[in-house]
């Protein structure tokens, strides 16, 4: 399971083709950016005039003893300093309000991609991976579009203006004060390449976490009744361990970085200290001169070590977006045709029609098909059974009438349309699906009987309910069809669930009902409920249902019997019966059972 869980690593720090990905989400905001543009150009204008301004305190008014003019300075060196604070504020909330509304964007895409995307994708990606993708992954992006991608011109700005300015104010002292430089990029490319390394292990420690969490909190009653806590506590305790060494390696190398970057900034500091003062002394420069490469050599490094954070917080954005990118680029395998054919007076035939398929490929790149050469007709309002042992290939039949996969070869048909040609959603609103394991959603009764769909009125929801036999336990609730529900309905029994799923279905009303396993792990009591609704709901409508408690399909009108992903047998029950196949041994097993 490796596979699913390692995190690409991404080839290079910066990767143009991404970078301009991730620009495109900046386009409808492009405006307020280029206005957060200006507001650095400001910001950093006022942070180089204040050292200015003490410079011309000093020169002319402080060494000279001249106090005229000395206030005017001390008041425009405080108007500076307002105005930059002022500027500084609505620079941060402009670029946390771009950041927030660019993060929003990019989730609300992945969300939706996410949904589009083939169950075939579900099948082999795990659940904490995607949570990864749209939390962390999404979280990272934040953090470059809101601190990263403007801020950086500020960084570039200051460093420029205050190079500018030491070589036009002295430059052989500026030469000695950046003569430290190559030490500095030196030490910043060497623990560049190591945090980088960090980074990502952090990325693929948390993703493996995730992963593991939702496996493990989904699996929660298998692991206690298995007493697999320790064993499972042994596990998630290595895998923590791992993202914590992760994060510990990335702080050691912060911590000796820092104070790297501290001690240049001393040693430069040292420099003009000495250089500048034999320059004094011989009266090359002033003690204003001093005091501004002072202030601007700490201004200097500054700068520097956040466009180093800045370069970190690139790599992880890149990292993060081909990740994202990746999930983006996955093709959903089942799409609507260009030119979608309407069912506008649907009946509800089903057909069939010579159908192959396979989940995946055989280890020679054959196709491992799960249904050889499937062919039947289902007329409208005809009410089918299909049996047989497990795996024989009866939900892969649901799968492929519900489009959830396409066919290898041979064609579905509705209506004689072949259901590559409908719309998605076309289809799938004919077709009303009970599984086995009804999936109740977070939110109220009502919510998860109408799943959204604002057309469908409360007496209808309350028809439903009253007809699917839901209506009784719904009605016992404190607050009715407005009573919350817990995550997937725990605090439903799995009788309950099943009714709730049939008033869903008979609110939405569809012209194909189709039931997979819908009563095989019910009590016989809610079996009885479920049976007389049953009777409602298959009312007027085509009806495949999937069962292997062969008493509860006896009355359908027809009997479709699969082995080893082949039909082996078609008749009534009796008629079943009286070939004495595969029918009559499963029928014989499970009255034997009974007995």
């Amino acid at each position: 399971m490796n596979q699913y869980h390692e995190e690409e690593k991404l080839k290079k720090a910066y990767d143009s083709r991404l970078f301009k990905r991730l620009l495109i989400y900046m386009k409808p905001y492009v405006w307020l950016a280029a206005v957060g543009v200006l507001l650095l150009l400001l910001s950093t204008g006022l942070e180089l005039v204040g050292p200015y301004l003490i410079k011309m305190a000093i020169d002319h008014h402080i060494i000279t003893k001249i106090s005229q003019g000395l206030a005017s300075i001390a008041l425009l060196y405080l108007a500076s300093l307002i105005l930059r604070y002022l500027v500084q504020v609505a620079l941060a909330y402009l670029m946390q309000w771009i950041g927030q509304k660019v993060i929003f964007d990019i989730r609300m895409k992945i969300f939706k991609h996410l949904q589009q995307l083939s169950l075939s994708f579900f099948d082999k990606t795990p659940v904490g991976r995607l949570v990864t993708r749209l939390t962390s992954d999404v979280e990272t992006l934040n953090e470059w579009f809101s601190a990263g991608i403007v801020s950086i011109f500020g960084d570039f700005f200051l460093l420029s203006g205050i190079v500018i300015v030491m070589l036009k104010t002295q430059w052989k002292l500026a030469l000695v004060t950046f003569s430290i430089l190559p030490v500095l990029i030196i030490i910043t490319m060497y623990f560049r390449l190591r945090l980088r390394a960090a980074y990502r292990d952090i990325r693929t420690r948390i993703a493996k976490i995730n992963s593991y969490l939702q496996e493990n909190v989904s699996g929660m009653s298998v692991v206690q009744i298995f007493n697999r806590e320790k064993v499972n506590f042994k596990k998630f305790d290595e895998l923590n361990e791992q993202h914590l060494e992760a994060h510990l390696r990335s702080i050691f190398y912060y911590s000796i970085f820092l104070p790297s970057i501290d001690i240049i900034e001393s040693i430069a500091l040292a420099l003009i200290l000495w250089y500048g003062g034999v320059q004094y002394y011989a009266d090359e420069v002033t003690f204003g001169v001093l005091v501004l490469f002072i202030q601007y050599s700490q201004r200097f490094f500054r700068p520097i070590s956040d466009l180093t954070d800045k370069y970190n917080i690139l790599q992880s954005a890149m990292a993060s977006s081909e990740r994202i990118f990746l999930l983006l680029d996955e093709k959903p395998k089942i799409t609507n045709p260009k030119s979608p054919l309407h069912l506008p007076h649907f009946q509800g035939q089903i057909e069939f029609r010579n159908v192959w398929f396979a989940y995946k490929l055989k280890s020679d790149g054959t196709p491992d098909y799960v249904l050889k050469n499937i062919s039947f007709i289902v007329n409208p309002g005809e009410k089918i059974a299909i049996v047989g042992a497990t795996g024989a290939g009866k939900s892969s039949i649901i799968n492929l009438l519900c489009r959830f996969y396409d066919s290898t070869d041979g064609e579905i048909l509705l209506d004689g349309v072949n259901i590559q040609n409908i719309e998605l959603a076309e289809l799938r609103r004919n077709i009303g699906l009970i599984l086995q394991d009804v999936f109740i959603f977070s939110g109220t009764v009502e919510q998860n009987i109408r799943l959204g769909n604002r057309d469908i009125p409360l007496g209808r929801i309350d028809r439903a309910a009253r007809d699917a036999n839901a209506f009784p336990f719904i009605n016992r609730f404190p607050n009715g069809f407005d009573e919350p529900m817990m995550e997937r309905g725990a605090s439903l029994s799995t009788g309950q669930k099943q009714l709730l799923a049939f008033a869903r279905a008979l609110a939405f009303d569809p012209k194909i009902l189709v039931l997979d396993e819908a009563t095989s792990s019910v009590d016989t009591e809610s079996e009885l409920l479920i049976q007389q609704a049953l009777i409602r709901l298959m009312s007027k409508r085509t009806s495949i249902c999937i069962a292997h408690r062969l008493s509860t399909i006896q009355k359908c009108d027809r009997i479709i019997v699969m082995h080893k992903g082949e039909i082996r047998e078609q008749g009534n029950h009796q008629q079943l019966l009286r070939q004495k196949g595969i029918y009559y041994r499963l029928y014989q097993l499970q009255f034997m059972d009974q007995k």
